[in-house]
């Protein structure tokens, strides 16, 4: 019988040789300690040793109702019998009509258009390349430059990369797509002016939107990409009114809002959309992840009827699409996964515990370690701190040291699997799939309490 450990190390060795991870350091193939996980089982992971953890991250931000759904992969290998593959240019299927039929009974207002893609860099990158083009036919070729906000991150393509904010990402590719102006975000706990009055927090934030496009020149401005929650930085909810203002920021200067909810959509905030949390109608959303609770990449940008009005007359075409966009296997994924959305109520759930989440992360912030518990629903970011009095934050050595040297690792030895960031300041993310409840929770919060204690004596 072959030693699961043994068999571990020997996966782990062919990795080591063949196969490059994603946003990893190569080096850490150099050994034997690189996990392997080999299934999963509604909230939890399972290594090849058999070892288990929570899933707290939902894989990334993705598995919304949780691994090993029977019912999803049988979809996928119906449709896979019927119909394997067929593209989605200058045809349709009959997964795709259907998937963009419900795509668009969620979304809010008139958002009826679904243009599929297979990830949400692609989503994004469509939608600014539909807003040029939009703006292109609609008689202001000028209007093409984008706004984002510091330190968001909104994919890798290169369009998208250039709506990214993190210096760590986009320096090594350079130059890149030009014409994306950054704006501030709207971190509260390091707000740099009304740091005790979140609603003029927020108006300021929104107004920093508005100097930027004032910067740059409103003719030459196309669109506002902005997360309901912002994600890099950890977890950065709105102030009240914030996207109220933004939207009237946008219409005064005939800018397009797109609300980039590849992370928020599909219940992570308890909506199938965050647009409607926080009570905003964008004119774009794009989205991933959650769609297929990650049984299948699809991604997609949901476009308003005045933005496709233009593209409906004479020989007009959208000149972009890709070779996987809206295949049938993830459609049929999309569909299974939503109906466990509506029978299960997934969204309800987030709502009804989305309390109690909060309140078990707060009572983190007894530990000198912990700065700020943020977020909405089941998104959440812990902004680890030197000191809580002065909310002095990590050296780089001390990040080096403390976070990826020992957080990382010790919080996965123990039985947790999350985000140690920072991309800004360094937080812990929480993300768990939409079936976890307030006894994964303590779970969570048990762990959590244990390993950063630990991590603070190491400062």
């Amino acid at each position: 019988m072959t030693d699961p450990a043994s068999h571990q190390n020997s996966t782990t060795r062919r990795a080591e040789a063949h196969l490059w991870p994603h946003f990893s350091r190569l080096s850490a193939f150099q050994t034997d300690s690189v996990p392997v996980i080999s299934r999963g089982d509604g909230a939890y992971i399972y290594d090849e040793a058999g070892r288990r953890y929570l899933d707290g991250l939902s894989g990334l931000f993705v598995v919304q109702a949780g691994h090993g759904r029977q019912e999803i992969a049988d979809a996928a290998a119906r449709q896979s019998a019927e119909l394997g593959y067929f593209p989605l240019w200058s045809f349709v299927h009959p997964k795709a009509v259907e998937l963009a039929e419900r795509v668009a009974a969620a979304a809010p207002g008139d958002l009826n258009r679904i243009f599929f893609s297979n990830s949400g860099s692609e989503a994004v990158e469509t939608a600014w390349k539909l807003a040029k083009q939009y703006f292109k036919l609609t008689g202001k070729p000028s209007k093409y430059k984008v706004i984002s906000r510091t330190i968001a991150y909104h994919g890798t393509t290169h369009g998208a990369l250039s709506l990214n904010s993190i210096p760590s990402h986009r320096i090594p590719f350079e130059p890149l797509v030009p014409g994306a102006r950054k704006a501030a975000n709207t971190n509260f706990y390091r707000a740099p002016e009304h740091g005790d009055d979140l609603v003029a927090f927020g108006r300021w934030a929104a107004d920093q939107i508005e100097a930027a496009i004032e910067a740059e020149g409103a003719e030459s401005v196309a669109a506002v990409f902005l997360e309901p929650v912002q994600n890099a930085g950890g977890c950065f909810p709105p102030p009240p009114g914030y996207f109220q203002r933004v939207r009237e920021i946008c219409d005064r200067h005939d800018v397009l809002l797109v609300s980039d909810e590849v992370i928020c959509a599909w219940g992570r905030l308890g909506y199938p959309f965050g647009a409607e949390r926080y009570g905003y109608q964008p004119d774009m959303i794009t989205c991933a992840k959650g769609l297929t609770s990650g049984y299948a990449p699809l991604g997609a940008t949901v476009i308003s009827d005045r933005l496709a009005e233009p593209f409906l007359h004479g020989d007009t075409v959208f000149q972009h699409g890709y070779t996987w966009g809206g295949h049938p296997v993830s459609c049929a994924v999309a569909l299974a996964n939503l109906d466990i959305f509506e029978r299960e109520d997934l969204y309800g759930r987030v709502r009804e515990n989305e309390g109690t989440f909060r309140a078990t992360l707060e009572r983190l912030t007894d530990l000198p370690i912990v700065g700020d518990v943020r977020g909405d629903g089941y998104f959440y970011g812990i902004e680890l701190v030197k000191d809580r009095a002065t909310k002095e934050s990590f050296t780089a050595e001390e990040s080096e040291r403390v976070l990826r040297g020992f957080l990382s690792t010790a919080l996965f030895d123990a039985g947790l699997y999350c985000r140690a960031d920072d991309r800004g300041d360094p937080v812990i993310q929480l993300a768990p799939p939409l079936i976890c409840g307030p006894a994964e929770f303590d779970e969570m919060e048990r762990i959590l309490r244990d390993v950063l204690t630990k991590a603070y004596a190491l400062l």
